[in-house]
């Protein structure tokens, strides 16, 4: 057992609560575990200069990340002057993550940025946002008038974090695992089982293909079980 009484490959508590906070046009706050995270999805018709001018211009979906002052527990500095990097890496992993399930010329002329603020930080906010951006993002798009989610989502995506603690692979990992994994991986996967990013490394001893494998298995299971979760979340709204 986990110090939390998990089994290994089991989620920590996950929801999703929508219509939370503030005016963006999809909205949810995602927990898994103590880590909380509001994610907010805006609708512009603003795109980027890039995309105006391509000969065949389509819609476009960003993610920003941030991490409030509080959610730590010692205070993290506002990126007031200069985003720092963990920062910048993060939501572009977040932007990416969503992109690789939308279709962006059914989208339309429209840009969709989603920003992903911590409340609270224990382990995976960065999969964590990437999850409830999903739902964010979905609920946004059934705001726009003439919009088909059956054509603009190609899939759901999801995200999770496992690794390799005291020896063995672990599913979801908070902070005080986290912190001392030997190995350590976030997996972002779409609905049906195919990868759109691995980030992985050996904090210590290198690993090998059996100990990759246990982990991938691990990630597979809970991206799962989190879709699942997506799904009921989102209701008649879930892309069809």
């Amino acid at each position: 057992m986990r110090h939390d009484g998990r089994a290994d490959d089991q989620l920590r508590e996950v929801s999703f609560e929508r219509d939370t906070f503030g005016q963006a046009a999809g909205k949810v706050l995602v927990r898994f575990g103590r880590t909380t995270v509001l994610c907010s999805a805006s609708v512009s018709d603003d795109l980027p200069p890039w995309k105006k001018a391509a000969a065949n211009p389509s819609g476009w979906v960003t993610a920003e990340y941030s991490m409030l002052p509080g959610s730590t527990d010692r205070r993290k500095p506002r990126d007031r002057k200069k985003v720092d990097g963990r920062t910048t890496e993060i939501q572009r992993l977040i932007g990416r993550s969503l992109r690789s399930v939308v279709d962006l010329q059914a989208l339309g002329s429209w840009s969709i940025t989603v920003d992903c603020d911590v409340l609270e930080a224990d382990g995976g906010t960065r999969t964590a946002s990437i999850t409830g951006a999903f739902v964010a993002l979905v609920e946004a798009v059934s705001t726009i008038e003439g919009a088909d989610a059956a054509k603009v989502f190609t899939d759901s995506v999801a995200a999770i974090s496992v690794g390799i603690v005291e020896g063995r692979p672990v599913l979801d990992l908070p902070y005080v695992e986290d912190s001392r994994a030997e190995v350590d991986f976030n997996v972002v996967m779409t609905g049906d089982g195919r990868y759109v990013e691995v980030q992985g490394t050996a904090e210590g001893a290198p690993f090998d293909r059996a100990g990759l494998d246990a982990q991938l298995a691990l990630a597979e299971k809970g991206i799962g079980e989190l879709a699942a979760l997506q799904r009921t979340c989102l209701g008649d709204l879930w892309p069809k």
